[in-house]
């Protein structure tokens, strides 16, 4: 393992993630990348018609507000990065869906293993749009390496 990708996002449990796949990444000797995604808010902009008595939201997309999150997150990962107080950390920002993202650049960055939290989501809502997680790893050659995150 020469090459440790972790996947984070803006919930306050990346930072377990973030510390666990850290440890482990110095215990193999692994070079480490920190990686957020934006997902893609256009869908946000999209004028539907009204349907069964319902106006749907119609509100122009600004691509500005792109433009925010992108440093939004770049700060984020920043200081993400500074925390570990570890100048070898490397960070990527990508935008569009988290797991077609993840397993992109993990392949384009050539990484050994990636690390992801698993949240805790109801199984309805798994069954229904599926978790970032299982995505990754029904899909990937990598080794995955999962930090559970329960809510208490």
């Amino acid at each position: 393992m020469e090459r440790v990708l972790i996947a984070i996002d803006y919930n306050p449990t990346s930072e377990e993630v973030v510390k666990k796949g850290y440890q482990l990444a110095k215990k193999l000797g692994a070079e480490v990348c920190l990686m957020h995604v934006i997902s893609n808010l256009q869908y946000y902009g999209i004028q539907y018609p009204s349907f069964m008595g319902y106006d749907t939201m119609n509100i122009p997309y600004d691509p500005s507000i792109q433009d925010e999150m992108k440093n939004v997150a770049k700060d984020f990962l920043d200081t993400a990065t500074k925390h570990l107080n570890d100048s070898t950390i490397s960070s990527h920002i990508a935008e569009g869906d988290t797991a077609d993202e993840v397993l992109e650049y993990a392949k384009e960055w050539d990484a050994s293993l990636i690390v992801m939290g698993t949240h805790s989501h109801s199984t309805l809502e798994k069954i229904l749009i599926g978790t970032v997680a299982s995505s990754v790893l029904e899909r990937t050659k990598i080794p995955v390496f999962m930090v559970p995150i329960k809510k208490d």
